[in-house]
């Protein structure tokens, strides 16, 4: 049997949790390093399957890799060269197109096959293209991606065709290393794209408006050696306010960022989850409300993902499972992706009361008691969320294909027995 694990649920966690560095921070930071000129030491690196691919993809072009610490990298790309991509690990992870835009720019070429990670729909990459076009290189699609730049690029005034963020991040490499200036408009501003932005500044780049969906790039600047410490990642630390509040734990989660967890904060506040921020660090109590708070006039709330700041899509699929567990009505709005809302059959089968109306939407109805039982993790944040419903639910579980939640969350059976919670990992 492949691993998997087994889940004794309806236990109360208590204790305090580090959030792991951000993983869609690591991964285009990652790439990033292909354009220094020196070695860059990056602190709070989470050690998840993702990021191994992408380190794999950098030692694979002649890169030196090494750990100096538990969650410390050193990353000398002084010795890359170019070559095509290997096709079976860029199909692991989606985040293998980030290594377009600092190879063109670095190399004049990048050869690319098509991108793999989570099955939740069709993810588009145009806007990674076009964006790279307008910057001076030329793309060709066919069974492979073939990007060319021999006089190299060029800074251009780009509005980005949506506010991708992978595309955002993309275009944000590639201009640092474009001669001249370039205007980057309907950028992508999520935590992560600004801590790419704030690595590649400790690089030597110059970038403006951080932050906001414009930034301002002098290109073609030296760029070289720096010292990075990742963020925390907002994502897990939404997962883990979810958490608790189906496990009616008592959990501090240590350290935060109180400015990145605003729409994450108001989205549990409608459901009667209030932790409380103070000085870095998050505390949710026992005995929260868990009611969710109609609209004005009794109607039904909505809660929809967007764009940053709005509501993270990435918490959708963990949020959903905590909605189960509170009395009310609430409707959710998955906007990104067409197929990231059917996992909740899943929960259905464990006792949850949705009914999900489109590819978009779903209704939940609760509280319902959740049992125990057989199930898969057909995503990396839909798996989390099969993960909070075995340990809220009564009875046992068994997770299957694991290997999708290890690509975003660093040892998690071992974090969460650290909380008191009955999981084992079985290898087979």
């Amino acid at each position: 049997m492949p691993p998997h694990f087994i889940v004794r649920g309806g236990r109360q966690l208590k204790g305090t949790i580090r959030p792991s560095g951000n993983k869609n921070a690591a991964l285009p930071i990652l790439a990033a390093t292909l354009l220094a000129d020196g070695a860059v030491e990056l602190d709070n690196i989470p050690r998840i399957r993702d990021v191994d691919t992408m380190l794999a993809l950098l030692a694979d072009l002649g890169s030196d890799i090494s750990w100096v610490g538990p969650n410390q990298l050193r990353v000398d790309t002084r010795g890359a060269r170019p070559k095509p991509l290997d096709p079976a690990l860029c199909a692991r992870i989606r985040a293998s197109i980030l290594l377009a835009g600092p190879l063109v720019a670095r190399f004049g070429e990048c050869v690319l096959p098509p991108p793999g990670g989570d099955v939740i729909g069709r993810r588009r990459v145009d806007t990674h293209f076009l964006a790279l076009e307008a910057l001076g290189a030329s793309v060709e699609v066919g069974e492979r991606y073939e990007l060319s730049a021999p006089k190299g690029l060029v800074g251009a005034d780009v509005f980005l065709d949506e506010p991708s963020v992978t595309g955002t991040e993309n275009a944000l490499m590639a201009s640092v290393a474009a001669r001249g200036r370039t205007v980057l408009r309907n950028a992508a501003a999520e935590p992560h794209v600004q801590d790419l932005a704030r690595c590649l500044v400790a690089m030597g780049a110059r970038i403006e408006g951080i932050g906001s969906n414009v930034y301002t790039v002098e290109g073609g600047q030296p760029l070289g050696a720096a010292t990075y410490a990742i963020g925390p990642d907002h994502i897990e630390i939404g997962s883990f306010i979810g958490l608790a509040a189906v496990t009616n734990g008592d959990i501090t989660i240590d350290p935060v960022r109180g400015d990145d967890l605003r729409s994450t904060l108001l989205a549990f506040d409608r459901l009667g989850i209030r932790p409380t921020v103070e000085r870095g660090t998050l505390h949710i109590t026992p005995g929260q409300e868990r009611r969710v708070r109609p609209d004005l006039g009794g109607h039904v709330p909505k809660l929809e993902d967007g764009p940053w700041p709005a509501f993270p899509a990435d918490v959708m699929s963990t949020t959903i499972v905590s909605a189960t567990q509170c009395t009310g009505m609430l409707l959710v709005f998955e906007k990104m992706f067409e197929s990231r809302l059917f996992f909740v059959d899943k929960l259905i089968g464990m006792g949850a009361r949705i009914v999900l109306c489109d590819p978009h939407r779903a209704v939940i109805s609760g509280p319902s008691p959740l049992k125990g039982g057989i199930v898969e993790s057909p995503d990396i944040r839909a798996g989390m969320a099969m993960l909070l419903a075995a340990l809220a639910a009564e009875g046992t579980s068994q997770i299957h294909n694991i290997g999708q939640i290890e690509r975003g969350y660093e040892a998690i059976d071992q974090r969460l027995r650290d909380l008191g919670a009955d999981i084992e990992r079985h290898d087979g």
